[in-house]
C-alpha cells in the first residue's frame, strides 16, 4: 500500500524552498524541473519559454502559488567559477535578473549546506553576479552593471496627466517617478498599484522604450522615506501586476544609476531605500565606465518552508490557474 505522503507513478512531484527577502516571496525549485539541455543560459531561458512554461505556470500561478511569487530555477553554470546557475521567472513569464530573488537564493543554498559565509558568483541569463553571505540570512548582491538610458521622459497618462520619469536599467527595465502621483502608504496600495499599470500601458502604445525597443516593463514611484535613517520610500509595480513586497535589487540598482548619473550620489557612498511596506535594502555602487555603474544592493531573506509540489494528472488545474495578464 502506498503510504499518503508518497508519490504514485503518475504524479510529479516538484521539490521546492520558500523564502522572502524582505516580505518579498521566492521559491527555490531544486529539483522536478524541466530540462533545458546545456549551453548559455539566455539559452536556455528560451527554451524555457518555448518548452515549459506550463512549469513556471504551475509553480507560481494559484492554487501552488501567488501573484507576488518570483520563482527560481536552478541550473548547472557554464561558468565553473559560479556556484550556481539561476533562471527567474514569475506570473507574466520570464525575469533577466531578480535582486530580491538572487538574495533568496543565497540564503536559501547556505539553509541546504550549499554555500557557506563569504562571496560566491552566481550566473543569471543576463551576466554573472557576486553574492557575499554576510550571515545565514543577510546578503550583499554586486549586480550587473545598471545605468540610466533616459533622463526626464514625459509619458501622457489619461487619468494622470503628464508623468515624468527615468528610464534605467538595473537587470530589468525601470520607469522611475521621482514625485509618487499618491502617498506611498498601505493603504494606498490600490491606487498606486492601478496608477503605474497605467504609466506601463502608456509607455507601451507611445512606443516609449528601453535600448533596442525593449519593453519597459516595471514602473517605480517614489518619494519621501518614513524612517529617520532612510533616504527614500517606493513603490514597484511588476511586470504580472503584483507589487514589490521589498524595495526591489534590480530597481534600487536602477535608481542608483540615476542617481550617479545626477551626480546626487558618489561612489561608495550608502543609500537606505524603503519598500511600501517598510522593509529596507542598504545599497551603494561604484563606477564603471561609459555612464554605467555596478550596484551593491544588501538585505535580509528567511527561509519559510520546504515542499514537494504535486501535480495529479486529473486535476484539471495541474498547470495552474490562468485568469489574466496585466500585460
Amino acid at each position: 500500500m502506498v503510504g499518503s505522503r508518497q508519490l504514485n507513478d503518475a504524479c510529479v512531484g516538484i521539490r521546492v524552498v520558500d523564502s522572502h527577502t524582505e516580505g518579498e516571496p521566492t521559491r527555490v525549485v531544486l529539483s522536478g524541473g524541466p530540462d533545458l539541455g546545456n549551453g548559455a543560459l539566455c539559452e536556455r531561458l528560451q527554451r524555457f519559454r518555448q518548452t515549459a512554461d506550463d512549469f513556471r505556470r504551475a509553480v507560481i500561478l494559484e492554487p501552488r502559488g501567488a501573484e507576488a511569487l518570483v520563482g527560481a530555477l536552478l541550473c548547472d553554470p557554464v561558468d565553473a567559477t559560479c556556484a550556481a546557475g539561476v533562471i527567474y521567472f514569475n506570473n507574466a513569464g520570464y525575469l533577466g535578473m531578480c535582486g530580491h530573488g538572487t538574495i533568496g537564493v543565497a540564503v536559501t543554498l547556505a539553509y541546504l549546506g550549499r554555500i557557506g559565509i563569504g562571496t560566491h558568483r552566481f550566473e543569471t541569463p543576463v551576466g554573472v553576479v557576486e553574492v557575499k553571505l554576510l550571515s545565514t540570512s543577510e546578503v550583499a548582491i554586486e549586480n550587473v552593471p545598471s545605468y540610466r538610458y533616459r533622463a526626464k521622459v514625459a509619458v501622457e497618462v489619461e487619468s494622470l496627466g503628464t508623468v515624468v520619469g527615468d528610464i534605467a536599467w538595473g537587470g530589468n527595465w525601470f520607469f522611475l517617478v521621482e514625485n509618487s502621483p499618491l502617498p506611498l502608504t498601505v493603504k494606498n496600495i490600490r491606487p498606486l498599484n492601478d496608477a503605474a499599470h497605467q504609466v506601463r500601458m502608456a509607455l507601451r502604445h507611445q512606443q516609449i522604450t528601453g535600448t533596442n525597443g525593449a519593453e519597459i516593463d516595471h514602473v517605480e514611484f517614489f518619494g519621501p522615506a518614513q524612517s529617520a535613517d532612510g533616504h527614500s520610500r517606493n513603490f514597484v509595480y511588476c511586470p504580472g501586476g503584483a507589487f514589490d513586497r521589498s524595495p526591489c535589487g534590480t530597481g534600487t540598482s536602477a535608481k542608483l544609476a540615476c542617481l550617479a548619473a545626477d551626480g546626487k550620489l558618489k561612489p561608495g557612498e550608502l543609500w537606505i531605500q524603503e519598500s511600501i511596506i517598510g522593509s529596507r535594502f542598504t545599497a551603494s555602487y561604484r563606477e564603471l565606465s561609459a555612464g554605467q555603474i555596478i550596484p551593491t544592493v544588501s538585505g535580509r531573506a528567511y527561509v519559510c518552508a520546504e515542499a514537494t509540489l504535486v501535480q495529479q494528472p486529473d486535476d484539471p488545474f495541474q498547470n495552474g490557474i490562468f485568469i489574466g495578464s496585466a500585460s
